[in-house]
């Protein structure tokens, strides 16, 4: 019986994707179901790196939606995809700086941009990711139906079978899905979105905020900044100022927060168990 052919070194497989031979190579640890990379390229560009030890279809669609994102004109700041093939994605490395207050607006005013450049619709023509679990990007009309669908139902059944969450959480998390057409507010167009932007997915460089590891699709752009507010990020206010001064909100936008963090908390749950499942309800409590 013949024995299945080993992986490449990720120096190699780095190497193969980028068609160029790497000057050097350092590993920054693991995230999910990858190892992280950082090095130099042969004609001397800086790179960070993923190589998938499983799941490298979600590196292919993390390198698309960075392309997306890219095409919003005067949007936010996105890495370059130097190379993506394989289970392998390769991009310009950001060197880190402190975040400041003008940083900050200017992000908010950027990530307007970006949300205006629009989608053709709710979801996306390819399969998502969000870390490892899938998302199903089908293409829907209005976001309260697509939303409850696409994100809310599946990641709610994932939860309850994995034993994340009990019969009663269920219910309770049944009630907001049959009221979220009454709770989404104003009809809003398809947004480009980066869908996972959570403060640990900014980075902040030298020439200002640099947005990372997107779940893009065509959605609602309140879930960005939801997803900002959720976990916190340097001179958020700012931000949230900025963004509303470029492309201003919908009224009441504040009462529906806890519905756009519904599906990050409950990927959350779905990843990291019942440690989430507190902030999960309370939110789900706050809009019943």
């Amino acid at each position: 019986m013949s024995q299945p052919t080993p992986a490449p070194p990720p120096a190699a497989a780095i190497a193969a994707a980028a068609s160029s031979e790497v000057r050097s190579c350092t590993p920054l640890g693991s995230s999910h179901a990858w190892t992280l990379h950082r090095g130099e390229l042969a004609d001397g560009r800086p790179f960070f790196a993923k190589v998938a030890d499983g799941c490298a279809e979600a590196l292919g669609s993390e390198a698309a939606g960075l392309r997306w994102l890219a095409e919003a004109p005067g949007g936010a700041a996105v890495p370059e995809v130097l190379a993506a093939d394989e289970g392998v994605l390769v991009l310009e490395l950001v060197r880190e700086h402190r975040a400041d207050a003008e940083a900050a607006a200017e992000l908010g005013r950027r990530l307007a941009l970006t949300h205006r450049a629009g989608a053709p619709s709710f979801g996306a023509s390819r399969p998502g990711w969000l870390a490892t679990l899938p998302l199903d990007n089908t293409p829907g009309e209005r976001w309260p139906e697509w939303y409850a669908r696409r994100r809310l139902l599946p990641y709610l059944r994932d939860a309850r079978d994995r034993a994340h969450l009990d019969s009663e959480d269920v219910a309770l998390l049944e009630r907001v899905l049959s009221r979220v057409a009454a709770l989404a507010g104003p009809d809003e167009p398809p947004a480009r979105i980066h869908g996972d932007l959570w403060g640990g997915n900014v980075l902040w460089g030298p020439e200002g905020a640099v947005l990372i590891d997107p779940a893009a699709h065509g959605g609602h752009r309140e879930t960005d900044l939801a997803m900002l507010e959720l976990f916190g990020a340097p001179h958020l206010d700012r931000i949230l100022a900025a963004y509303h001064e470029a492309y201003p909100l919908a009224e009441g936008r504040r009462a529906r927060v806890p519905l756009h963090q519904l599906h990050p908390l409950l990927a959350h749950v779905c990843l990291f168990g019942r440690s989430y499942r507190t902030p999960l309800l309370d939110a789900a409590r706050r809009l019943l």
